[in-house]
């Protein structure tokens, strides 16, 4: 499954939307600006002890991850996976910045066999992860496994076809293209270090002052182990997918909300969570969430990746790391 899953990809001028409030706060040795997007915290390292560079950082950063959900976010009416999504089987054109993404997808759909589909986001209108116990229907199941399938999509370099009632969701890499897209930013207008942190999945570009890594803590599954992992990384991603928070629990099962594409179900026999340490976030994520589709062989499949990775299967063991 080896393949490069490291792409360039251009994309639109920077607007700033001013969508929600920034802030800086000084840290020990370093300065840390938070904003919120993609539902989530987000927040950026800088290593600095000048804060109106600070600052600036940060107006750059969060500019550019609005800009992100804006545009791809099938929560916002009118953007592109809007106009693709209420297209009804008409031709849609799009961006080389859509483009690209969707080349990414095409490339991860094809060495995960299916198991990682952008058009699998309609198993959200089955399935509720709302803390109840309530699964969906064999029926709801055998309707909904016809609107997935991205070799259903018919795509060309700008063209995109999208069957009627089928859907695109770049939720599965969004988050991680904008915090590689940010960390990319940063470097090449500040010689300075930073992390960018957007919900847990983080990149890191350059080391630090006198070559000091950043410490990145990784929330621990057992509920008995008050701190969490660290470790150390001086250039970089990482990423984390898992079901600590997002599970439905009937009869004693739990129920990730990681789904199988080819099945329209839950993942059996998943760890809690997969950690995953790359070169970029976006390629982080992607085995990361790989990880967690194959289920009871997450581990046999980060070794045979050769991963650095950090895999937690059993709340009351402690994590497995390779």
């Amino acid at each position: 499954m080896k393949q490069d899953t490291k792409r360039s990809l251009k994309q639109d001028p920077l607007p700033a939307y001013p969508l929600s409030p920034t802030s800086v706060v000084k840290a020990a040795d370093h300065w840390v600006g938070h904003f919120s997007a993609m539902a989530c915290d987000c927040e950026i390292l800088v290593d600095t002890d000048q804060e109106h560079l600070a600052k600036k950082m940060l107006k750059l950063a969060a500019g550019e991850a609005w800009r992100i959900e804006r545009k791809f976010s099938r929560y916002r009416q009118g953007n592109i996976i809007d106009q693709i999504n209420q297209s009804k089987g008409r031709a849609v054109q799009v961006d080389e910045e859509t483009a690209q993404l969707l080349d990414f997808s095409q490339v991860c759909y094809e060495v995960s066999e299916g198991l990682f589909d952008i058009t699998s986001g309609v198993l959200r209108r089955i399935w509720k992860f709302d803390g109840s116990d309530k699964l969906p229907t064999q029926e709801q199941i055998e309707d909904i496994l016809p609107l997935i399938g991205w070799h259903k999509v018919s795509w060309s370099p700008s063209i995109i076809h999208v069957p009627e009632g089928m859907e695109l969701d770049l939720g599965g890499i969004g988050k991680e293209y904008a915090v590689d897209r940010i960390a990319g930013l940063l470097q090449e207008r500040f010689e300075i270090a930073v992390l960018v942190n957007l919900g847990g999945d983080i990149a890191v570009s350059g080391k630090r002052k006198d070559n000091l890594p950043w410490n990145i803590g990784i929330e621990q599954i057992n509920a008995e182990q008050t701190s969490p992992k660290v470790i150390q990384v001086q250039q970089g991603a990482v990423a984390t997918s898992g079901d600590s928070k997002r599970f439905l629990l009937k009869d004693g099962v739990r129920y990730s909300h990681i789904l199988n594409p080819l099945t329209a179900w839950s993942v059996e026999n998943a760890p809690h969570s997969v950690t995953v340490a790359a070169g970029s976030c976006i390629e982080a994520g992607l085995f990361s969430t790989l990880a967690m589709l194959q289920g009871a062989r997450a581990e046999s499949f980060l070794n045979e990746e050769e991963l650095r990775s950090w895999c937690k299967r059993d709340r009351k063991k402690k994590p497995i790391f390779f």
